[in-house]
Protein backbone atom coordinates (compact mmCIF):
# COMPACT_ATOMS: atom_id res chain seq x y z
CA UNK A 1 0.00 0.00 0.00
CA UNK A 2 1.53 3.71 -1.12
CA UNK A 3 0.62 6.60 1.02
CA UNK A 4 -1.49 7.56 -2.19
CA UNK A 5 -3.72 4.82 -1.26
CA UNK A 6 -6.55 4.12 1.29
CA UNK A 7 -9.32 2.13 1.94
CA UNK A 8 -12.72 2.74 1.98
CA UNK A 9 -15.39 1.33 4.28
CA UNK A 10 -15.99 -0.97 1.48
CA UNK A 11 -12.95 -2.13 1.54
CA UNK A 12 -12.19 -1.09 -1.74
CA UNK A 13 -8.68 0.25 -2.00
CA UNK A 14 -8.73 3.40 -4.06
CA UNK A 15 -6.38 6.06 -4.94
CA UNK A 16 -6.64 9.18 -2.37
CA UNK A 17 -8.65 11.40 -4.73
CA UNK A 18 -11.54 8.82 -5.70
CA UNK A 19 -12.20 8.05 -2.34
CA UNK A 20 -13.69 11.40 -1.40
CA UNK A 21 -17.10 11.98 -2.80
CA UNK A 22 -19.27 9.32 -4.11
CA UNK A 23 -19.32 11.23 -7.56
CA UNK A 24 -15.35 11.09 -7.48
CA UNK A 25 -15.51 7.03 -5.83
CA UNK A 26 -17.91 6.20 -8.95
CA UNK A 27 -15.64 7.54 -11.60
CA UNK A 28 -12.39 6.58 -10.47
CA UNK A 29 -13.85 2.80 -9.91
CA UNK A 30 -15.26 2.52 -13.31
CA UNK A 31 -13.85 5.19 -16.06
CA UNK A 32 -10.79 6.53 -15.56
CA UNK A 33 -7.81 4.70 -16.54
CA UNK A 34 -10.13 2.71 -18.52
CA UNK A 35 -10.24 2.34 -22.52
CA UNK A 36 -12.66 5.02 -23.96
CA UNK A 37 -13.56 3.92 -27.90
CA UNK A 38 -15.57 5.57 -30.57
CA UNK A 39 -15.45 9.52 -32.03
CA UNK A 40 -18.50 10.63 -30.06
CA UNK A 41 -16.75 9.38 -26.33
CA UNK A 42 -13.63 10.65 -27.81
CA UNK A 43 -14.93 14.04 -28.26
CA UNK A 44 -16.78 14.26 -25.09
CA UNK A 45 -13.92 13.60 -22.99
CA UNK A 46 -11.63 15.91 -24.81
CA UNK A 47 -14.79 18.68 -24.52
CA UNK A 48 -15.01 17.89 -20.89
CA UNK A 49 -11.26 18.04 -20.47
CA UNK A 50 -11.28 22.03 -22.05
CA UNK A 51 -14.30 22.96 -19.67
CA UNK A 52 -12.60 21.64 -16.60
CA UNK A 53 -9.61 23.62 -17.21
CA UNK A 54 -9.04 25.96 -13.99
CA UNK A 55 -11.95 24.33 -12.38
CA UNK A 56 -12.52 20.99 -10.09
CA UNK A 57 -12.97 17.91 -12.27
CA UNK A 58 -15.89 17.40 -9.34
CA UNK A 59 -17.35 20.49 -10.99
CA UNK A 60 -17.27 18.72 -13.96
CA UNK A 61 -18.64 15.04 -13.20
CA UNK A 62 -21.70 16.70 -11.31
CA UNK A 63 -22.71 18.52 -14.66
CA UNK A 64 -21.84 16.07 -17.02
CA UNK A 65 -25.52 15.46 -17.82
CA UNK A 66 -26.41 18.88 -18.63
CA UNK A 67 -23.11 18.64 -20.41
CA UNK A 68 -24.50 16.03 -22.49
CA UNK A 69 -27.86 17.20 -23.06
CA UNK A 70 -26.50 20.75 -23.86
CA UNK A 71 -24.23 19.20 -26.57
CA UNK A 72 -26.96 16.62 -28.09
CA UNK A 73 -24.97 13.84 -26.72
CA UNK A 74 -21.54 14.87 -28.41
CA UNK A 75 -22.51 13.83 -31.68
CA UNK A 76 -20.10 14.89 -33.63
CA UNK A 77 -21.84 16.81 -36.90
CA UNK A 78 -24.38 18.14 -34.69
CA UNK A 79 -22.12 19.99 -32.43
CA UNK A 80 -19.91 20.71 -35.71
CA UNK A 81 -23.59 22.68 -37.01
CA UNK A 82 -24.31 24.67 -34.22
CA UNK A 83 -24.39 28.51 -35.10
CA UNK A 84 -25.16 32.08 -33.31
CA UNK A 85 -28.30 30.76 -31.32
CA UNK A 86 -26.58 27.46 -30.55
CA UNK A 87 -23.91 29.90 -28.69
CA UNK A 88 -26.25 32.13 -27.08
CA UNK A 89 -28.16 29.08 -25.45
CA UNK A 90 -25.14 27.19 -24.30
CA UNK A 91 -23.87 30.35 -23.01
CA UNK A 92 -27.34 30.80 -20.96
CA UNK A 93 -27.35 27.34 -19.52
CA UNK A 94 -27.03 27.32 -15.99
CA UNK A 95 -26.33 23.44 -16.22
CA UNK A 96 -23.03 23.39 -17.46
CA UNK A 97 -20.02 26.04 -17.20
CA UNK A 98 -20.76 29.25 -19.39
CA UNK A 99 -17.53 30.82 -20.25
CA UNK A 100 -17.22 31.80 -24.21
CA UNK A 101 -13.94 30.69 -25.08
CA UNK A 102 -14.55 26.95 -23.74
CA UNK A 103 -17.88 27.21 -25.44
CA UNK A 104 -16.45 28.52 -29.03
CA UNK A 105 -13.71 25.80 -28.53
CA UNK A 106 -15.85 22.96 -28.37
CA UNK A 107 -17.88 24.19 -31.73
CA UNK A 108 -14.19 24.38 -33.02
CA UNK A 109 -12.98 21.05 -31.77
CA UNK A 110 -16.06 19.49 -33.13
CA UNK A 111 -15.96 20.80 -36.48
CA UNK A 112 -11.90 19.92 -36.86
CA UNK A 113 -13.32 16.48 -35.38
CA UNK A 114 -16.14 16.43 -38.31
CA UNK A 115 -13.30 17.48 -40.71
CA UNK A 116 -10.75 14.66 -39.79
CA UNK A 117 -13.98 11.92 -40.30
CA UNK A 118 -14.86 13.89 -44.03
CA UNK A 119 -10.72 12.93 -44.48
CA UNK A 120 -9.86 9.75 -42.75
CA UNK A 121 -13.57 8.04 -42.32
CA UNK A 122 -15.55 6.82 -39.28
CA UNK A 123 -13.15 6.75 -36.25
CA UNK A 124 -10.71 8.93 -37.41
CA UNK A 125 -10.61 10.82 -34.07
CA UNK A 126 -10.42 7.64 -32.43
CA UNK A 127 -7.58 6.17 -34.18
CA UNK A 128 -5.43 9.68 -34.05
CA UNK A 129 -5.63 10.08 -30.38
CA UNK A 130 -5.04 6.46 -29.82
CA UNK A 131 -1.93 6.75 -31.93
CA UNK A 132 -0.13 8.52 -29.02
CA UNK A 133 -0.82 5.75 -26.62
CA UNK A 134 2.78 4.62 -25.11
CA UNK A 135 3.29 1.42 -26.06
CA UNK A 136 5.69 -1.48 -23.92
CA UNK A 137 5.38 -1.87 -19.97
CA UNK A 138 4.49 0.57 -18.26
CA UNK A 139 4.97 0.33 -13.61
CA UNK A 140 2.19 1.51 -12.23
CA UNK A 141 3.40 4.71 -10.20
CA UNK A 142 4.44 4.29 -6.41
CA UNK A 143 3.03 7.91 -5.39
CA UNK A 144 0.80 10.65 -6.78
CA UNK A 145 4.30 12.48 -7.07
CA UNK A 146 5.29 10.18 -9.72
CA UNK A 147 2.38 11.19 -12.01
CA UNK A 148 3.63 13.96 -14.66
CA UNK A 149 1.85 16.59 -15.36
CA UNK A 150 2.20 16.01 -19.33
CA UNK A 151 4.67 13.54 -21.60
CA UNK A 152 5.96 13.72 -24.76
CA UNK A 153 2.86 11.62 -25.83
CA UNK A 154 0.63 14.42 -24.50
CA UNK A 155 2.73 17.14 -26.23
CA UNK A 156 3.01 15.14 -29.40
CA UNK A 157 -0.94 14.56 -29.28
CA UNK A 158 -1.40 18.31 -28.98
CA UNK A 159 0.65 19.53 -31.25
CA UNK A 160 -0.86 16.78 -33.48
CA UNK A 161 -4.47 17.73 -32.27
CA UNK A 162 -3.71 21.46 -33.01
CA UNK A 163 -2.02 20.89 -36.71
CA UNK A 164 -5.51 19.47 -37.46
CA UNK A 165 -7.79 22.40 -36.22
CA UNK A 166 -8.37 22.10 -32.49
CA UNK A 167 -8.18 24.32 -29.76
CA UNK A 168 -7.54 24.46 -26.17
CA UNK A 169 -5.77 21.26 -26.67
CA UNK A 170 -2.11 21.81 -24.58
CA UNK A 171 0.02 19.09 -23.25
CA UNK A 172 -1.48 19.20 -19.66
CA UNK A 173 -5.19 18.78 -20.90
CA UNK A 174 -3.87 15.86 -23.04
CA UNK A 175 -2.21 14.34 -20.24
CA UNK A 176 -5.37 14.16 -18.37
CA UNK A 177 -7.62 13.14 -21.48
CA UNK A 178 -5.20 10.73 -22.15
CA UNK A 179 -5.43 9.24 -18.44
CA UNK A 180 -9.68 9.95 -18.34
CA UNK A 181 -9.41 7.90 -21.62
CA UNK A 182 -7.22 4.98 -20.69
CA UNK A 183 -4.24 5.74 -23.17
CA UNK A 184 -2.24 5.43 -19.44
CA UNK A 185 -3.15 3.86 -16.38
CA UNK A 186 -2.07 5.98 -13.69
CA UNK A 187 -3.97 4.13 -11.00
CA UNK A 188 -0.94 3.95 -7.81
CA UNK A 189 0.29 1.03 -6.99
CA UNK A 190 -1.61 -0.64 -4.41
CA UNK A 191 -5.10 0.55 -5.63
CA UNK A 192 -7.49 -1.74 -6.29
CA UNK A 193 -8.01 -0.75 -10.12
CA UNK A 194 -4.38 -0.66 -10.98
CA UNK A 195 -4.21 -4.38 -11.22
CA UNK A 196 -6.73 -4.40 -14.41
CA UNK A 197 -5.09 -4.41 -17.12
CA UNK A 198 -7.80 -2.24 -18.46
CA UNK A 199 -5.85 0.48 -20.85
CA UNK A 200 -5.51 -0.87 -24.33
Amino acid sequence: MTDGVVVGADGVARCRWGAGTPDYQRYHDTEWGRAVHGDAAVFERLTLEVFQSGLSWLTILRKRESFRAAFDGFAIERVAGYGDADRARLLADTGIVRNRAKVDAAIANARAAAALRDADGEGALDRLVWSFAPTGPRRSPRHPADVPASTAESVALARALKGSGFVFVGPTTMYAAMQAMGLVDDHLRGCDAAATGVAG
